[in-house]
């Protein structure tokens, strides 16, 4: 039962560099790699590795303000505390409010996990589906940041092995002339780069790591590791796994088309089913898991702060687990599944906002050195003001793209829609604020 244990600093500090590794490329690899690739192929030809590995190096640019603030000391509260700690206290509710309803992509992923598993449980409406795996991975969350841990490292390692198996078998059934001219750069350089921000839906989420700061044993040295690595490791495998999508058939027939269209023609029957189980359920899966280990801790301090109820933040006695804040999470997933929420709508109302609370992540780095100048210094990742500066503008100005190029894909009320949500965020961070009722503690930790 819960008892009175409330703050970030009574979390399990478990998670070593492994687990992070395993939560951090389960959350990269979704449903990005089985949709997009074709998309991609649609967009640039057989020059779509190119495309992934671009993409690979903006989310690299664009979340390395937040490497780099994660190698001077520990925020419990992950993002929350780096934009509260740096960028000033009143940001951070702006910042609840929108990253309440980010985490509406929890459906978007148990949707879309529905859609791949309906094939092979037929008896079963995929609403019933999409619900059914939110609720395990629920309880699974539920009994503590232990068992995800272990659970994630056994599914992420399936996982790897079902995309390494589709990449090995394919390797041998590449036509000759891969980089035919009339099928390489089909959309010209504009084409290659309308990819390249496509892919970055693939290639990013590392930063989700951030988040479990709190739990993590060494977190000043594993994060920023873990961040860079996952992430060029998971694009070096879907650039092999791309040169395979789009080499193996001719082009015209996979553009645009699911990944499980190639993994049907390259591979025996029985890996196949092994492909979409190990591929594409595990996948969403993973990136599931990850998102409801990690989505609680920045509303945790959130609630330690004042800007929600401090009683929210409650740990489970055995589990240590934020079982309220787990259980709010639930149902902003559930929420969207039950009422029929298209699965686009979702991603673009998601991303498009979140970009918001990105470009936030961004600036903090500029306060850095102002707030910890000597640990900062020390920093094995230490740049030049010169050189932060340059970074950061990079960082917002791809993130302000991003959310121009899904903004204008909107219809005019879903984008009124997101306006008035940023709009009303910061007008609750003011009247909260102004209130008296916000007391935001010191969140982070000089790590020895």
């Amino acid at each position: 039962m819960p008892n009175g244990l409330t703050s970030t600093k009574d979390l399990k500090r478990t998670l070593g560099f492994w687990d992070l590794m395993g939560a951090s490329v389960g959350q990269i690899i979704g449903a990005g790699i089985m949709s997009l690739t074709g998309v991609a192929i649609g967009m640039t030809g057989r020059s779509v590795p190119i495309a992934f590995v671009l993409s690979a190096v903006m989310v690299l640019i664009s979340w390395y303000p937040l490497t780099l603030i994660n190698t001077v000391a520990r925020f419990r509260g992950g993002s929350y505390s780096v934009i509260g700690s740096l960028l000033g206290e009143k940001w951070t509710g702006a910042y609840t409010v929108i990253y309440i309803l980010t985490n509406v992509s929890l459906s978007m992923y148990c949707l879309s996990f529905a859609d791949y598993a309906m094939p092979f449980l037929p008896m079963l409406p995929r609403k019933a589906i999409a619900i059914g795996i939110l609720v395990l991975l629920y309880g699974l969350n539920y009994m503590g940041i232990d068992k995800f841990s272990k659970f994630q490292n056994i599914i992420v390692t399936t996982l790897v092995l079902a995309l390494a198996v589709f990449s090995a078998f394919g390797i041998t059934k590449l036509e000759p002339n891969y980089f035919n001219e009339a099928t390489f750069m089909t959309g010209g350089m504009l084409g290659l780069l309308r990819a390249t921000a496509q892919l970055t839906f693939a290639t990013g989420g590392a930063q989700v790591i951030a988040n479990l700061a709190g739990e993590a044993k060494n977190p000043t040295k594993d994060i920023p590791k873990v961040m860079i690595i996952s992430t060029v490791a998971v694009a070096v495998l879907y650039g092999f796994m791309a040169t395979i999508a789009a080499g193996v058939l001719p082009v015209d027939q996979v553009a645009n088309q699911p990944l499980t269209l190639v993994a049907e023609t390259i591979l025996p029957k029985g890996l196949y089913v092994f492909f979409i189980i190990g591929g594409a359920w595990f996948a969403l899966i993973s990136t599931l898991n990850s998102q409801l280990a990690s989505a609680t801790k920045p509303l945790m301090q959130a609630c330690n702060d004042g800007w929600l109820p401090d009683k929210l933040a409650t740990l489970h006695k055995k589990h240590r687990t934020p079982i309220y804040l787990l259980t709010i999470f639930f149902f902003v997933g559930l929420l969207p599944i039950v009422f029929n929420l298209d699965i686009s709508i979702l991603s673009k109302i998601t991303t498009t906002i979140g970009s918001v609370s990105n470009i936030m992540v961004a600036l903090s780095l500029l306060k850095l050195k102002r707030l910890l100048p000597e640990q900062w210094k020390k920093s094995p990742l230490h740049i030049s003001d010169g050189a932060s500066n340059i970074l950061v503008a990079l960082a917002v100005g791809i993130f302000i793209l991003q959310a121009v190029l899904l903004g204008s894909s909107l219809t005019t009320p879903l984008l009124l829609g997101n306006i008035g949500v940023v709009v009303f965020a910061f007008i609750f961070a003011n009247v909260r604020y102004n209130s008296g009722k916000v007391k935001c503690e010191v969140s982070y930790e000089i790590e020895e």
